[in-house]
């Protein structure tokens, strides 16, 4: 009777068990996969966007003294060719400050996720950066 359990008055075998682990297990890889792309995906869409954010605030900086009008428009052509979207831009003064969206994809739904940077630049003052 080895390898036979009794189990409620019934006799079985543990044949097939090996088949239940090896699932369990591909199932936890599957899962921590996924998440390691998600949370990969996330971390390339953050970068992305502060990046865009960084260089769409520069340009629309360098054209200032064209009016806001201007400055925003080069700003959101910048951020356009970066593969974000301009969400927000304001000029004060000298000062452009940009809020852009990136999209996020991710695995098994997701649809709608987006990533959200924000970036500042004026002029160089005496002192360095005012």
């Amino acid at each position: 009777m080895e390898g036979l359990v009794k189990v409620w008055g019934a006799v079985r075998g543990d044949r097939g068990s090996g088949t239940v682990w090896v699932v369990a297990f591909a199932a936890v890889v599957w899962v921590v996969g996924v998440a390691a792309i998600v949370v990969g995906g996330v971390r390339g869409a953050r970068h992305r966007g502060d990046a865009a954010a960084d260089m769409a605030a520069l340009a629309g900086a360098a054209r200032v003294a064209e009016g806001e009008g201007a400055a925003c428009e080069r700003a959101r052509g910048v951020a356009a060719e970066s593969g974000a979207r301009l969400s927000r831009c304001r000029v004060s003064g000298d000062v452009v400050d940009v809020s852009v969206i990136v999209p996020l994809k991710v695995p098994m739904g997701g649809a709608g996720l987006r990533v959200v940077s924000r970036a500042r630049a004026g002029p160089v003052g005496r002192d360095g950066v005012t």
